[in-house]
């Protein structure tokens, strides 16, 4: 990369609570080791071969990923192929894990997936894409919606990636099981972000009600001042910007 930027699809990944205190330094390299093996396996399961990538940036507990603009990888194909991959990887290896390593080498997982202009000085990647990108993946709801979602993946979408994929359904995608609500600020503006919580293959996914709404209406979040899409199912009205555990009616101001 030159000068000028080049455009580029983002992942980021990240690992929940990588410095917690059953995490010692050899497990900490097992785990690296593994997230770099889900992630070539995801990648390469999902069609985007190794000439379409940059180098991986490396960030300790997590990786970047830098993908062309090819014919071959439509931004599509990151949430309708690699995002279930990774989960189904996700989900076998925690099948394999004895119960009593869950707290040391349970792997759980935050993606972001946007794209933007990126730059590159031959000591790392910059650009803000990318602030956006690693924003979003810190934001506090998206780690808290982590928390408490059974699964072992949550996603989030950039606002131009859920505007101009998500919301089209593009390759049996679906825009109901994106949530708004993720809300960062960059450069003095505010950006938005979808969080998702994809189905695992280990049977742990999240315990998302999976009935198909009634209808979807409009209501105003009086504290963020903003509007937000909400899904109407049999009478109970259920927000689509945070996690609904079955069994729960969460409240809507």
């Amino acid at each position: 990369m030159g000068s000028l930027p080049v455009h580029r699809s983002i992942l980021v990944l990240d690992l929940e609570k990588s410095t917690g205190m059953h995490r010692t330094n050899p497990i900490k390299g097992e785990l690296r080791r593994e997230i770099y093996r889900m992630l070539n396996v995801a990648l390469e399961r999902s069609g985007v071969k190794p000439e379409f990538l940059d180098r991986f940036e490396d960030r300790g507990d997590g990786v970047l990923v830098l993908i062309h603009p090819v014919d071959d990888v439509p931004k599509a194909h990151l949430l309708s192929r690699f995002v279930p991959e990774i989960a189904g990887l996700l989900g076998e290896y925690e099948r394999g894990l004895p119960p009593a390593e869950r707290a040391s080498r349970g792997m759980r997982l935050r993606v972001v997936v946007h794209a933007g202009e990126i730059h590159d000085d031959g000591n790392g990647y910059y650009g803000e894409a990318l602030d956006v990108a690693c924003r979003l993946l810190d934001a506090p709801r998206l780690k808290r919606f982590l928390r408490e979602t059974a699964g072992p993946l949550a996603v989030a979408v950039s606002e131009e990636i859920y505007w101009s994929v998500v919301r089209h359904e593009y390759d049996g995608i679906s825009a109901a099981e994106y949530r708004p609500g993720l809300r960062v600020q960059v450069a003095g503006r505010r950006r938005h972000g979808w969080i998702h919580a994809p189905a695992c293959a280990s049977g742990r996914g999240p315990r998302v009600l999976g009935q198909a709404a009634d209808r979807v209406i409009v209501v105003r979040d009086r504290a963020a001042g903003e509007v937000s899409p909400v899904s109407v199912l049999s009478g109970r009205v259920l927000p689509t910007h945070g996690p609904l555990v079955q069994g729960e009616c969460p409240q809507v101001s």
